[in-house]
Formats: C-alpha cells, structure tokens, sequence
C-alpha cells in the first residue's frame, strides 16, 4: 500500500488517475468505479484529502488515501484511508474501495488486516472503527473475517463494526 502525499493527491485530482499510476511508477489501469463510489471518492478528494494533507503533512498518512497495489502486475486496484487521526478515545476510522473487476479475491481483507495491524501498533489507537451497510454483504464478510465485531447499527442500516486492541 502507498500513502499519497498532498503532491500525488493534486496529480490524481487535476490529471486524472493515469497521470498518477505513472508518477507511481505502477501499471496503468482502467478502473471502474460505480457511481455511489465516485461521489465519495469526488467527496473525499475535495473535503477531506487535499485540504488535511495541505494543512497536516507531517501527519498527511491519517489523512490520505493509500493506494492498494497488487505486487503481481504492479497495479493499483483499490484505494483505503483513515478518516484522520485518533479522536480521544483512542478510535481510528479506516474506510475503503476496490475497484470492480478485483473484489471477491481477497486484497480487501488483506489491505484492512495491514492497515487496521499498523493502526493499533500506534500509542494513540485503541480501537479501529469501520462503517458499512447491510445490504453490502461482502464487506461485512471481510470485518467479520479480520474479526470485527458489530457494536452498532443505525436507522438506515448503515453497521459500525470495531477491532480493539489486545491486551
């Protein structure tokens, strides 16, 4: 996984995302995003990553997206970020994406145990938060298989699942 800094996330936003894959140094991909991901992607870029990176660069990996990267073929498939640093309670929120054409392999549960592990080796982490909605099955297959546990679930079925840090 790579953490873009403010740099790579302006490329990806003003020269789309093949003028980054090169900077990267990855394969070129042709990722297909449904629409609902592309909106929060858009979101995300505009609202959250390019000022927070812009404003914390010592600290832009709490605020950033990571690109997942397939060693095999050294392409970008997906993308998973933290939605900035611990809070108080010691609670990190990690959020993520795989494009459509690599879902069902594998590479989310594997990016979310490398990501949620780093998480909760750092002082301040005492629990990861991830959020998703019932009806999207596989990635509540994916907390379960990481061992997340369910600890809450809101009106319109969005589920709040969280893995503590061991004892």
């Amino acid at each position: 996984m790579t953490p873009l800094t403010h740099e790579k996330l302006q490329l990806l936003h003003n020269s789309g995302r093949h003028a980054l894959e090169k900077a990267l140094g990855l394969t070129l991909s042709n990722w297909k995003v449904g629409e609902f991901y592309q909106k929060e992607i858009d979101d995300a870029m505009m609202n959250f990553w390019l000022p927070k990176t812009l404003a914390n660069p010592d600290k832009f990996i709490w605020y950033t997206d990571w690109e997942i990267v397939l060693k095999t073929g050294n392409l970008s498939i997906g993308g998973m970020g933290f939605a900035g640093e611990p809070n108080d309670k010691g609670e990190a929120e990690i959020g993520y994406m795989i494009e459509e054409r690599h879902q069902g392999k594998g590479f989310a549960t594997e990016a979310l145990e490398l990501m949620s592990g780093w998480a909760l080796r750092q002082d301040r982490v005492k629990f990861v938060t991830v959020h998703t909605y019932e009806s999207n099955l596989p990635s509540v297959r994916i907390l379960e298989k990481c061992g997340f546990s369910q600890f809450k679930k809101a009106d319109d079925g969005l589920l709040s699942f969280r893995l503590t840090k061991p004892a």
